[in-house]
């Protein structure tokens, strides 16, 4: 028997060794979920002591892993203490990324981390290169954690005076965590259930510290580096960090503006001041950032509002962050692909640098993959659950940004819907181009080219 089991285990370790980095990245992704899954379907999980029904436990697993934040149950009236730790835990593993916490946790042991540690660890966190992955998984984790202590601190100078010392400076960590990690899961159903941020949504403490944490964490660790090493010398960044901060920049101004003017007449922030309707308008276009936290009831909008926010959704942050979306360099180097044809430049340019074609056709294929993910997935959930076609492409762009806002239409979707969502949430943070990747990692370059022919665009 025990040698059986011997045997067995050694088959599996061979076959965990000969994995695929894009394949081991979406297993340690599925054990967090099925393990997430477990624990909360205990009966110490929940309030009324029965335990969450599998279904829930696996969407709200499955959204706290993925750092989306759409629920079916509201996080705090719902989950006891124990879930709740469970879904913070969960949050941190899957905006960190578990393969960078391993890394991490081998370096204090003797233990020597290998080539294919290394390649696996590049691919969870999409490094450019191997060489110093270990140092930046350090740089990521350390960087990260401070970043949320310090987010923190400012909470707690919120939720203390309004929920106690003890009280407030766990929902100031929990909402740290869930700020910086862009999980859009939040604990104000002590205050007024499934009411997200909306019972604070004119506290100026509470808006510009969420807000400063979505920033810092969608911009991307590569991009922290840089700035770090070459501080304000621009002429230093790497033309990614460029790109980010310019992109970054126009979203920001761009979302807050769009939001802004979308709503002057509308109902959501007629009885809001002038400064409080700004700033509602910049915390809601910077939560598209796949962030999901709400200061307004996203029901009162105007659909002109709500289709700008499911643009800014699929947008998202940028790569190597917590944020999820086609990303900002996808966004800059499809519209710089635009430009070049429309001036009849070959390649495409900016800031003084060539892009690899590869790169153009690696950001088509990523917002072909999300726009046919987000519109079949809507189409499919309007039809099952009978619920507006603007509803269900809200929900869609949400879970497959892996944002987390909602219209008020998560726990009215059945079974299947759920199910839909939850394969969004997943691939959304993994990466659709990661998973393909895994299926597909023999495939190599053809050994020989067709003729080619001219055919004709637009």
């Amino acid at each position: 028997m025990m040698e059986t089991l011997r045997r067995g285990a050694q088959r599996i370790r061979t076959a965990v060794e000969k994995m695929p980095p894009t394949r081991m990245i979406l297993l340690s992704f599925g054990i967090i979920i099925l393990i997430g899954t477990l624990l909360l379907m205990l009966p110490v999980a929940t309030r009324d002591g029965n335990g969450a029904p599998l279904e829930t436990a696996f969407f709200t697993a499955t959204s706290a892993t993925c750092v989306t934040g759409l629920v079916i149950e509201d996080t705090y009236t719902y989950w006891t203490l124990f879930g709740q730790l469970v879904l913070l835990v969960m949050i941190q593993l899957g905006g960190l990324g578990f393969m960078s916490v391993m890394i991490f946790a081998l370096t204090f042991t003797k233990k020597k981390i290998g080539l294919r540690q290394r390649v696996t660890l590049q691919e969870a966190v999409g490094a450019p290169q191997v060489g110093g992955i270990v140092r930046m998984a350090r740089f990521i984790l350390i960087g990260a954690l401070a970043v949320e202590a310090v987010g923190a601190v400012a909470l707690s100078f919120f939720f203390c005076p309004r929920a106690g010392i003890g009280r407030g400076i766990y929902f100031a960590v929990f909402h740290s965590v869930s700020a910086f990690c862009n999980a859009g899961i939040d604990l104000m159903g002590y205050f007024s259930p499934g009411s997200s941020l909306a019972t604070a949504g004119t506290n100026p403490l509470l808006n510009w510290t969420m807000i400063t944490l979505i920033l810092i964490s969608a911009l991307g660790f590569f991009v922290w580096a840089d700035l770090i090493e070459n501080g304000l010398k621009w002429k230093k960044y790497r033309l990614h960090t460029k790109l980010v901060l310019v992109t970054t920049l126009i979203l920001f101004l761009g979302g807050s503006l769009g939001v802004f003017l979308l709503e002057l007449g509308g109902t959501a922030m007629h009885d809001a001041s002038l400064p409080e309707k700004l700033q509602y308008a910049v915390f809601q276009s910077v939560t598209c950032r796949t962030a999901g936290f709400a200061t307004l009831d996203l029901t009162t909008l105007r659909e002109s509002t709500q289709g700008l926010m499911i643009i800014l959704m699929l947008i998202g942050g940028s790569s190597g962050s917590t944020a999820g979306g086609m990303k900002t360099t996808t966004v800059a180097v499809l519209l710089l692909s635009v430009l070049a044809v429309f001036r009849k430049r070959k390649s495409v340019e900016c800031f003084g640098r060539r892009m690899d074609e590869d790169l153009i056709h690696n950001a088509c294929c990523v917002l072909m993959l999300y726009l046919t993910l987000m519109t079949t997935a809507a189409i499919a959930i309007s039809a099952i659950d009978a619920i507006p076609l603007v509803d269900a492409m809200f929900e869609a762009s949400s879970a497959v940004a892996t944002v987390g806002l909602s219209l008020n239409r998560t726990a009215e979707l059945g079974t299947i819907s759920h199910l839909i969502l939850a394969a969004l949430m997943f691939i959304g943070r993994v990466g659709g181009i990661t998973i393909l990747l895994s299926f597909n990692a023999r495939a190599g370059a053809p050994n020989s080219q067709y003729p080619a022919e001219r055919i004709t665009i637009g």
